[in-house]
């Protein structure tokens, strides 16, 4: 038995008329489960607040915004564009521990994560998640 949860959920069209910060939603929670598996992977023996803190250094805004900025010249220019809308919607939210332009680039970054993971484009988001860890 196959499990996926996207199976005919999602039309590209649908998918490009998503609010980005809906797209931002879905791409942090995948980017966080995509971390927390590598970190387990790579650490299987360490304690489950060890395992968050070093999570951390990889899903905090600085670090996101790091990898976007590495990221930028490998980008479609239809990943470019998601990741623009991302960047430049006001969330209407003040971040808690980065600076603002840290925090709008993370933004666009979870977004192209969203659109990614939501458009089934698996071998994509792999590349991409595979980038953030090297």
């Amino acid at each position: 038995m196959e499990f996926d949860i996207l199976k005919d959920k999602f039309k590209e069209s649908d998918i490009r008329q998503l609010n980005p910060l809906v797209l931002a939603f879905i791409g942090d929670a995948v980017y966080e489960v995509f971390i927390r598996a590598y970190l387990i992977d790579k650490n299987r023996s360490m304690s489950v607040h060890k395992l968050h803190v070093k999570a951390v250094t990889y899903v905090k805004a600085k670090a996101q915004s790091d990898i976007m900025k590495k990221l930028l010249d490998i980008l479609t220019e239809e990943e470019l564009s998601v990741y623009k809308r991302g960047r430049n919607t006001k969330s209407g939210t003040t971040p808690k521990n980065a600076d603002v332009q840290d925090y709008r680039i993370a933004t666009g970054f979870e977004a192209l994560i969203g659109y990614l993971y939501l458009n089934d484009k698996k071998e994509r988001l792999n590349e991409i998640l595979e980038k953030t860890i090297a």
